[in-house]
């Protein structure tokens, strides 16, 4: 019997960050590419639909350079020039005097390096979202939306995608970016390993009585890090932990009570800043994919990787995903190979499993460190912030690996289309 015939190259779930960069990179190798997501990205677009900001790393910004995505997203990102970490007890502590505790991250160290580039840039995720949606309607890429994957069935020779209205697709490979509740995931037999942490963040976007001056402010209390992060036009966006229960009260409270709290936390630290628009909470978890890779499918993004956002890396750490395993298969399929084989996926996961486990460690051993006011553990990790601040090289190396522009990185984040 003839093998069914292969609709694309590449069927991609999940249309979110991840999926849609992926789509973009896998498509700028002329691959046949389609994405399928059960939202259009009309709704993903929307104001109440994320309202979180990303910290995008230097690196991952000449990503989105190279894949078209930068220029329409750079009057929406804010330059993130200064990092300021301290650690304290009380709320409103950001409004006194700096703690001996504390660590300064500054661009301008690491400038020379990188042609002046800030540590990062802060960016809504609604407009990441406006520019990857602007750019895949621009090329080729199929967009099955609204859709949702009901069944996924692999074989020696490709994947088999069956949609909630019949519709089958077949590939070569099948890559899941929908998600820690990925369906993919989950057809493919690959296990997670996790925890919760008890804690959710509630997320705000605030306009400030004063500039930023482009800082973005982590400040560690015992219920977890509230951090104010700068937006363009003079706004920051909030991350506020506290524990599961006082993060609801604080999602379900009226805008005066919210706004009163609010204020206990800034004290006169950024006077003046009022409320813009509606609140999020999400619960904070850690999920790790036993495995990237399955009999022809490949894991990206949350979908293989969901980390606490203590240090704002998760986007970056898909994206990179996302990188790795676009020039994994279009070197694969320039040489000739089977994009989907085994052999072939084993060099996309051998290049991203250590560091997603590495990075993962991190920073839940970061969350558990800073989220408690034992005696010892405050001496210990005061003692390691102020010797870090106080050591420029390695100051340099945290600032570097806050980049994501360390280790082996994929062309794309060294602004080099594939």
């Amino acid at each position: 019997m003839m093998p069914t015939p292969h609709t694309h190259d590449v069927i991609i779930a999940g249309a979110g960050l991840a999926g849609a960069t992926f789509a973009l990179a896998a498509a700028q190798g002329e691959l046949r590419v389609a994405v399928v997501d059960p939202l259009p990205f009309s709704t993903q677009l929307a104001a109440t639909f994320d309202g979180r900001s990303t910290a995008v790393a230097f690196s991952t910004f000449r990503m989105l350079d190279a894949l078209g995505v930068g220029e329409g997203l750079r009057p929406h990102a804010c330059r993130m020039d200064h990092i300021l970490v301290t650690d304290g007890r009380r709320p409103g502590a950001a409004s006194k005097a700096m703690s001996p505790a504390y660590l300064r991250f500054d661009a301008a160290e690491i400038g020379d390096a990188n042609d002046g580039e800030p540590l990062g840039y802060m960016v809504e995720n609604r407009q990441i979202r406006a520019a990857l949606a602007q750019a895949v309607g621009r090329s080729d890429i199929a967009v099955l939306a609204p859709a949702s994957v009901s069944g996924v069935v692999t074989d020696t020779a490709g994947a088999t995608v069956t949609l909630a209205d019949g519709t089958v697709l077949r590939a070569p490979l099948i890559v899941g970016a929908e998600g820690r509740g990925s369906t993919v995931r989950k057809a493919a037999g690959i296990g997670t390993v996790g925890w919760r942490y008890g804690q959710s963040g509630v997320v705000a976007t605030v306009r400030l009585g004063r500039p930023h001056g482009g800082v973005a402010h982590e400040y560690f209390l015992p219920s977890g890090p509230f951090a104010i992060l700068p937006l363009t036009d003079q706004r920051a966006s909030l991350v506020w932990t506290e524990t599961t229960r006082a993060a609801q009260a604080l999602g379900a409270a009226s805008d005066e009570a919210f706004a009163a709290h609010l204020m206990r936390r800034f004290g006169d630290f950024l006077e003046g800043a009022v409320p813009e628009g509606p609140r999020f909470v999400y619960p904070l978890t850690l999920e790790l994919a036993e495995a990237l890779t399955a009999q022809r499918t490949a894991l990206i993004g949350d979908a293989a990787h969901g980390v606490h956002p203590v240090a704002g890396q998760g986007l970056n750490m898909g994206l990179k995903d996302a990188a790795a395993l676009a020039e994994v298969i279009i070197e694969a399929m320039r040489l000739g190979e089977d994009i989907g084989s085994a052999g072939v996926l084993d060099r996309y996961a051998r290049w991203r499993r250590f560091d997603n486990a590495v990075l993962a460690a991190g920073f839940d051993g970061f969350v558990r460190l800073f989220s408690n006011d034992l005696g010892p553990v405050r001496l210990a990790r005061d003692l390691g912030m102020a010797a870090v601040n106080a050591i420029g090289p390695l100051r340099r190396a945290f600032m570097r690996e806050a980049g994501a522009a360390t280790g082996d990185l994929p062309r794309l984040l060294r602004g080099q289309p594939i």
